[in-house]
């Protein structure tokens, strides 16, 4: 029938035989070199640290988020976001980070490293949830 046509046609070529690259491994090289050289000012440097503690203590930025948040992000994500926000400004063809290229990149950085709590899923409420709480309370530089 129709799925064995298309198994006999589509079977024999992996899609991944296909695929043409874009770039070189020198030129990821490369452009990972030069995000190492985008600038992040400490102000910027202080926002992303406050974004993160405050998934760990958000009494201690006056967000009443205790309740929902069984473990908050690591210091790792604190480098990760700082590399995330590194690359957004690379992506825009900027050298230097804004507060805007770190909120960006902060859901996907955060939402998969802060654990809710069981009173957090009783109501519905989402690790992303509690991120983008943290993003809209936490003043931007």
């Amino acid at each position: 029938g129709e799925e064995r046509t298309i198994l006999d046609r589509m079977g024999e070529t992996h899609p991944l035989t296909l695929i043409e690259p874009v770039m070189s491994p020198d030129d990821i090289v490369k452009a990972r070199k030069l995000v190492d050289q985008i600038y992040i000012d400490d102000r910027i440097k202080d926002y992303i640290v406050d974004l993160v503690q405050a998934t760990r203590d958000p009494a201690a930025y006056g967000l009443k988020l205790a309740d929902l948040i069984h473990f908050g992000a690591s210091p790792r994500a604190t480098i990760f976001l700082s590399l995330g926000a590194k690359a957004c400004a690379f992506l825009d063809g900027r050298g230097f980070v804004t507060p805007q290229d770190v909120k960006n990149i902060a859901m996907d950085i955060l939402r998969h490293r802060v654990i809710v709590t069981y009173e957090a899923e009783a109501e519905e409420k989402t690790a992303g949830d509690v991120v983008e709480h943290i993003l809209q309370h936490i003043p931007v530089p």
